[in-house]
């Protein structure tokens, strides 16, 4: 028996961690069941992993091309869903009000940003591994600190994850979209993933080292190629974007 007034079993919001795992996993599918998503993430980087081990078209210095690739294929694979990816989804998810209606909800906006990381990390975790298994696969020979590795992909995906949302929460979708794509060509172009940054003039080649995408694919390259201790400078350029990104996205975030 029950007394009058009360509900069993008792009604109430679940627990903080459990609705962040939840979210976190509602997350994960919906990226993996996006084909415009996976093609971004997945498809593309691996084309270029296994189009640019393959064919000589462009000089990537001394060694198998594969040694020099491969970083920088994963310094992309972080971008790609990080900064692209995360953008572009929570761009519409804000025009359509899903945002709006998920911080009306019992987990708090910070926990909805907590899982979306969470997502994306899992997310991370799956490109790697695959990138990697194909990276072997043609060849590849990496040596080098894994501490430094975890380091450069953590500041990596903090400092892409301030971009990306500060981006989805400022500007309008469709803006989000067509800028985010934009982006994503210019850094694989620019940001040492494919073409080697000593092929620029001085002047951008200097402009260019101060991107994020030339810090993570340059250290990333420092340590699985060449073997260099903990690459400080570049994860200090990482660390002030991903400080940077991360507060302009809390200050000028707009949920609607």
């Amino acid at each position: 028996m029950t007394a009058t007034g009360t509900f069993a079993p008792r009604p109430g919001a679940a627990p903080l961690s459990r609705m962040i795992r939840a979210q976190a996993a509602l997350e994960t599918r919906m990226l993996l069941r996006n084909g415009e998503q996976l093609l971004l993430t997945v498809v593309i980087p691996t084309l270029l992993l296994v189009l640019f081990s393959s064919v000589d078209i462009i000089d990537t210095g001394d060694g198998k091309a594969v040694d020099f690739l491969a970083p920088g294929v994963l310094a992309l694979a972080v971008m790609s869903t990080a900064f692209t990816g995360q953008a572009i989804a929570t761009g519409f998810e804000r025009r359509y009000g899903v945002l709006k209606r998920l911080g009306a909800s019992p987990l708090p906006r910070w926990g909805l940003m907590t899982a979306k990381t969470a997502s994306v990390l899992v997310t991370e975790v799956l490109q790697i591994t695959l990138l990697t298994v194909i990276a072997f696969a043609l060849g590849w020979s990496p040596h080098g600190n894994p501490l430094a590795v975890v380091l450069l992909l953590l500041l990596g995906t903090a400092a892409f994850s301030g971009l990306g949302l500060l981006m989805a929460g400022t500007l309008k979708a469709e803006a989000t979209l067509a800028a985010a794509n934009l982006v994503f060509l210019l850094l694989l172009v620019g940001g040492g993933v494919i073409v080697p940054l000593e092929k620029f003039p001085g002047a951008v080649r200097t402009a260019l080292e101060a991107l994020p995408i030339s810090a993570l694919s340059g250290g990333l390259r420092d340590v699985l190629r060449d073997g260099a201790g903990m690459p400080w400078a570049d994860l200090g350029i990482l660390g002030v974007w991903a400080v940077l990104g991360l507060g302009a996205a809390a200050r000028f975030f707009r949920w609607e």
